[in-house]
């Protein structure tokens, strides 16, 4: 390591039941955190028809979560260089304490503008939940114990996927939506007291000056990354993509691309380093992670309407059907150490992603209109493929930096998957609209036509359509998968330079 890089002495050899136990006190806290997170979507999903009944905005309600999505996904690389130059603590700390004013805040909002201004409140916390947990857990292990704790986390996020839309919807149904984000103040403070308790970092060499924060490069990050997003979450929905809007919106977001380039380049602290993209192995994770996120949307987004609108299953049965693969995700996780201590990080990744690109390119052939276990076993395989790709990669780029590095490499590879979702919904739902309206002969999109067969209006022919543009959904995410496997065939090292503790 190099000289002043200090790692989080991990308990197996800091060699006391003390150590142990503040370590174990300390992962029980990120965890609590990352639950935070974890839960914040699904719960706040099932309210949603509640909190536009009582403060009414049903045309932008959508942006409850867009405007928190893109909170999170700016202000990842602001926390990940953050964590590196003060240390993960205190970022952790007043990420979650954002979080919870967020949510404070969430609770007491009078009208929908003033709770999606809220939500983007939170979102701000949330990004340095997800940065600096995961950053944290790779400080507290050595590399081979790290698939521990991260399989403790992708456990988290399995169970907040599973018991999320049902805590929320016993919340609504028995209390009062505004409940579902006064839970949060509860489990938060167990956690930042946690933190503040038991997590103690050994200082570093002191630097021969103040570390100086490039607060001109943040906002630029900033402003940049929230006009892209915009355009990408809004173009084809609250607009056409050809529109004024959309043109100016994408053209702005370009010139701040230049901005961003600018300002990094001439800061002596840069938020996003040039190395990042410079080293082989963290700009190919950096590009499979962004095509990990581009797949994912197929599932998560068009999957339950598939379950709905074709195989005419329940919400609940097919809730079931996508949340099936939250169960394989975190067990093949947890098992792909032994796979990656065999054939190394970017293999066991390649066949991870190989066998996922297998798995959605099958999803088209399933039979019309099927039965609802062909679409679970099939999640389930992907979740299985998904757990041997991201895991390796994750704890392989942490393994490759030191510890003054490790926050901004952690933030760059989390920042390229949501990106990669952004794009991906938006991506998608034009593949599916330009299907729908080749299938029904008229401009369609896929909510208004999920309405209509729900009124029993050409039940048949809207069904078919349906199944068709989810079709061609999964063919597009077999691509993405395809990419993520050529990107880390040709970029990728086939061993990973990791850095010896």
């Amino acid at each position: 390591m190099g000289q002043g890089d200090t790692e989080i002495q991990p308990a197996a050899t800091a060699g006391g039941p003390k150590d142990s136990r503040r370590r174990r006190a300390v992962v029980a806290a990120l965890m609590l955190a990352m639950a935070l997170a974890a839960l914040d979507s699904t719960i706040v999903s099932t309210a949603v028809p509640q909190i536009v009944g009582d403060l009414g905005g049903f045309s932008v309600f959508s942006w409850l979560f867009s405007g928190y999505l893109l909170a999170v996904t700016v202000s990842l690389p602001v926390y990940g260089k953050l964590s590196d130059t003060f240390g993960r603590k205190p970022v952790l700390i007043a990420g979650a304490a954002l979080f919870l004013l967020g949510s404070l805040l969430c609770a007491v909002a009078w009208n929908m503008g003033s709770l999606i201004a809220f939500r983007i409140v939170q979102g701000l916390g949330g990004g340095a939940l997800q940065g600096t947990v995961q950053t944290l857990a790779a400080d507290l292990y050595p590399l081979k114990e790290r698939p521990k704790i991260q399989s403790k986390l992708s456990t988290v996020w399995a169970v907040s996927a599973v018991a999320g839309p049902g805590v929320g919807g016993l919340l609504v149904a028995y209390a009062d939506w505004r409940w579902i984000f006064l839970v949060n103040l509860p489990v938060g403070a167990l956690a930042l007291w946690l933190i503040a308790r038991h997590l103690h970092e050994p200082k570093r060499d002191s630097p021969a000056r103040r570390p100086r924060v490039d607060w001109a490069g943040a906002l630029a990050v900033f402003a940049c990354g929230g006009v892209l997003l915009t355009a990408l979450v809004q173009g084809g929905v609250a607009w056409p993509w050809l529109s004024a809007p959309s043109l100016a919106l994408f053209g702005t977001g370009l010139a701040l691309v230049a901005v961003v380039v600018l300002v990094e380049r001439r800061a002596a602290e840069p938020i996003i380093p040039g190395w990042v993209w410079r080293r082989r192995t963290i700009a190919a994770v950096n590009l499979a992670l962004g095509a990990l996120g581009l797949l994912m949307v197929a599932p998560t987004v068009f999957l339950p309407t598939y379950a709905q609108s074709v195989l005419g299953l329940a919400p609940v049965a097919a809730g079931f059907v996508l949340t099936i693969w939250t169960l394989s995700w975190p067990v093949s996780a947890a098992l792909s150490q032994h796979v990656y201590r065999r054939i190394g990080f970017r293999n066991t990744a390649m066949l991870g992603m190989g066998a996922a690109a297998l798995i959605l390119f099958a999803f088209p052939f399933l039979p019309y209109p099927g039965r609802a276990w062909q679409p679970t076993l099939l999640m389930l395989l992907l979740g299985a493929a998904l757990g041997l790709f991201q895991l390796p990669l994750i704890i392989g780029v942490q393994s490759t930096v030191v510890w003054s590095e490790r926050g901004t490499a952690t933030a760059s590879i989390l920042f390229c998957r949501q990106t990669g979702q952004t794009i991906g919904a938006a991506l998608f739902g034009a593949v599916a609209n330009g299907v729908l309206s080749a299938r029904l002969g008229g401009a369609s999109d896929l909510d208004s036509v999920t309405r209509a067969l729900d009124s029993g209006a050409g039940s048949e022919p809207l069904r078919r359509a349906i199944a068709d543009a989810v079709h061609a959904v999964y063919l597009g995410a077999a691509g993405a998968a395809a990419l993520a496997f050529v990107v880390l065939l040709v970029l990728a090292p086939r061993k990973f330079p990791v850095i010896t503790e």
